[in-house]
């Protein structure tokens, strides 16, 4: 992000504020994005960045400028799509069927998390601070996912005692456990997680 600086009246020193990226920074960053998630789904994650700036049509230098390694541009991939995602469930908080709309948008995100194998081992693997970086998105995708699952239980499609918070940490251990080599497919653990969250005999409704 692009800094300036200021004197603020009676103080001593120069204070550092921070100012938005520029127009141009920021197509430069999604472009960036797009053409490493494009890239990585059809290469691998080992592809060279300079592939990658290439594709997204920048300099290898502007590609360092917004992610100084690799690990940092999976990072900010999974991030994005989790961003999208939240999008995604904003999109259904009106749909006509609440019971399909909950149980179709968890495994809309399963099926990310498996597109996404193998950026999910990278940032796992390095040992960076994605729960840190992914707070905020986290929250926000809690909150839509919140939506959707509150209208699901108005219906009794969905156990009373069932949190928003439970449901993401549910989600996200079955795209984590899937990512891993030899594990169950995601479709058969997410029908497991999804029968356990739906009302049943004796169960609160």
């Amino acid at each position: 992000m692009d800094r300036t600086e200021k004197l603020e009246p009676g103080s001593d020193g120069p204070v550092v504020a921070a100012r938005p990226q520029r127009a141009d920074a920021q197509r430069n960053r999604a472009r960036i994005l797009e053409a490493a998630e494009n890239v990585f789904a059809v290469e691998g994650i080992e592809v060279p960045v300079d592939l990658i700036a290439e594709k997204a049509g920048v300099g290898v230098g502007t590609l360092y400028r917004h992610f100084p390694t690799k690990e940092k541009l999976c990072e900010a991939v999974l991030l994005d799509r989790l961003s999208a995602l939240t999008v995604d469930a904003q999109a259904l908080a009106d749909a006509e069927d609440p019971k399909a709309a909950f149980f179709n948008f968890l495994e809309h995100v399963v099926e990310e998390g498996a597109a996404k194998r193998d950026l999910m081992v990278a940032v796992m693997g390095a040992g960076l601070e994605f729960e840190e970086a992914s707070v905020a998105v986290k929250d926000g995708l809690r909150d839509a996912i919140g939506v959707l699952l509150e209208r699901a239980q108005a219906v009794g499609a969905v156990r009373s005692d069932v949190t928003p918070t439970a449901v993401l940490s549910l989600v996200g251990a079955t795209c984590q456990a899937t990512a891993h080599a030899g594990a169950a497919p995601a479709c058969d653990v997410l029908t497991i997680v999804c029968d356990g969250l739906r009302v049943q005999g004796g169960q609160p409704a």
